[in-house]
């Protein structure tokens, strides 16, 4: 009994700990990417060049992809400095596009759209975590949705050019992300079953690994909301 009581919270630390070094990546990336995206948005000649400038633009969002799929792809062989430095080049690449939005948007549309954003990713965080449910099956339908929305967004863009049709994305991406909070969370929380075997590199990298997936989920729902709030 004393044995089986140890084990169960021996395990319980080792998910809290996990998690706190999830959630301290997550902040840190959010807190960089709102740190550039200030800065460059209060500057009229910045935000100038990159608004005529497409190409810079573009040329982030296809290097934070490239950063995102190599991270996940090479993530069991990349050292840990070398995951800490993409994750963090992808929360600056991000800065640099969020930049764009911010100097559009009137500030407090932003601090509500951030009050609300950590209002429903907490909630879907903490269903995430609480739930019985196995949520595997739905990575597959998720994956295929969001693939879907990028296609949809990218076929607007450049041939489309339908009035609305961005808002109405917004309002699906919110609650897809929603649920790919919790999926993750859960993804997240399974780890924890091989943490005990890993050395403290490894470690670093799960948790580097996990805070991107969340910070991709509280982004693209902050976005989101941002563009609703702001119609």
């Amino acid at each position: 009994m004393g044995s089986e009581y140890y084990q169960s919270s021996s395990a319980v630390r080792t998910e809290q700990r996990l998690f706190q070094r999830v959630f301290s990546w997550m902040f840190a990336g959010l807190l960089l990417t709102g740190i550039i995206a200030y800065f460059l948005s209060s500057n009229t000649d910045i935000v100038s060049f990159i608004a005529f400038n497409p190409a810079v633009f573009w040329g982030a969002v296809i290097v934070e992809f490239i950063v995102v799929i190599a991270l996940q792809a090479l993530i069991g062989k990349l050292s840990p400095f070398a995951a800490t430095f993409m994750f963090f080049l992808y929360a600056a690449l991000n800065g640099i596009t969020f930049s764009l939005l911010l100097a559009y948007v009137d500030i407090n549309t932003v601090g509500s759209a951030f009050v609300i954003t950590a209002g429903m990713f907490g909630t879907s965080a903490a269903l995430g975590y609480i739930t019985k449910l196995d949520l595997s099956r739905m990575g597959a339908i998720f994956i295929m949705f969001v693939w879907g929305i990028i296609l949809a967004s990218v076929v607007n863009i450049f041939f489309l050019h339908i009035s609305g049709f961005d808002l109405i994305l917004s309002y699906i991406i919110v609650a897809l992300f929603c649920g790919i909070t919790a999926y993750d969370i859960q993804n997240i929380k399974k780890l924890n079953a091989s943490m005990h075997s890993m050395d403290e590199g490894t470690a670093t990298k799960v948790a580097i690994f996990g805070a991107l997936m969340l910070y991709i989920d509280f982004i693209a729902i902050l976005q989101s909301l941002i563009n609703i709030l702001r119609r």
